[in-house]
């Protein structure tokens, strides 16, 4: 397995200054956010979602492309994927960013299914999102990189059961699934191993991060009230261990990207820390 961060957990960072550290700390690639600029005062403090100085603009990110890769090639750092922020009914921005990839030499892309809400019927769109990444599959085929949905909460596709229904039949060497342990947390939780199994050759992408449900308030009768928070990786709901063992025991050799929203440790504090913790459970599991 190699090892990548997603650049949202790395808000404050440039893309040099990320790129440095990735090299510093041993990593093999980043995958890098590309959506649109945050409307953020550019001296506003940096943030996960607002002022993220780690992201590249998907209006321009096929100008970029040689810039990036170049960068990218000095720093010795793989570009991993493009986490995108673009809908499967947005083609034309998925063009430009599977076209963007393809000039990068990098071999996937993002792209999301439909939010879910209630305010439309669920079958209706996961019908609709069928259709949409069928006209994606044929756009990844002309430019040689893949399209992957992730595994999300809100979404249609929130577990790895929703995840392989919605790809089902779709060519997976084009069409691939990202497998979001943390996002499982919120909503969406199957056994790791029978998702894995679930996703079978559809499985493309791995995120990691941890989070856990705690109790917010109580209402007058008592009741309690709950919310997801998300947790370092050592201290949330998911069970890594398990999961690293599956996860290795499904010969998946895949990258695995770091997508750390917890906030005790600073981001270079977590970028040390967090691949030093799971490299030590894969240390641990390597003879079973």
């Amino acid at each position: 397995m190699k090892f990548a961060i997603f650049t949202v957990g790395a808000p404050e960072l440039t893309p040099q200054e990320v790129l440095v550290k990735l090299k510093e700390y041993g990593y093999d690639g980043v995958e890098w956010r590309v959506t649109d600029p945050s409307d953020a005062a550019p001296d506003a403090p940096a943030d996960f979602w607002e002022n993220n100085r780690c992201t590249i603009d998907v209006n321009t990110v096929v100008e970029q492309a040689p810039a990036i890769k170049a960068m990218c090639e000095e720093a010795g750092v793989e570009i991993a994927a493009l986490g995108t922020y673009t809908r499967c009914n947005e083609y034309d921005k998925a063009e430009n960013a599977l076209k963007a990839a393809a000039a990068m030499g990098c071999k996937k892309i993002r792209i999301s299914p439909y939010m879910y809400d209630g305010s439309q019927n669920y079958n209706e769109l996961f019908q609709k999102a069928r259709e949409d990444y069928k006209v994606l599959e044929g756009l990844a085929k002309k430019y040689g990189v893949k399209v992957n949905l992730e595994m999300h909460m809100n979404t249609i596709s929130a577990s790895a059961s929703a995840a392989r229904r919605l790809v089902d039949g779709l060519d997976p060497n084009y069409i691939g699934v990202v497998y979001d342990v943390g996002n499982m947390v919120y909503e969406g939780y199957e056994k790791y191993q029978a998702g894995l199994e679930i996703l079978g050759d559809y499985l493309d992408h791995v995120h990691i991060k941890s989070a856990a449900w705690v109790q917010k308030d109580a209402l007058a009768d008592g009741s309690a009230q709950w919310e997801v928070q998300a947790m370092p990786l050592n201290k949330g709901s998911v069970d890594f261990r398990t999961f690293l063992k599956v996860l290795k025991k499904s010969g998946y050799d895949g990258y695995v990207s770091f997508e750390d929203f917890s906030k005790e440790k600073t981001t270079l504090e977590k970028l040390k820390f967090n691949i030093g913790y799971i490299r030590g459970i894969m240390e641990e599991l390597k003879d079973e």
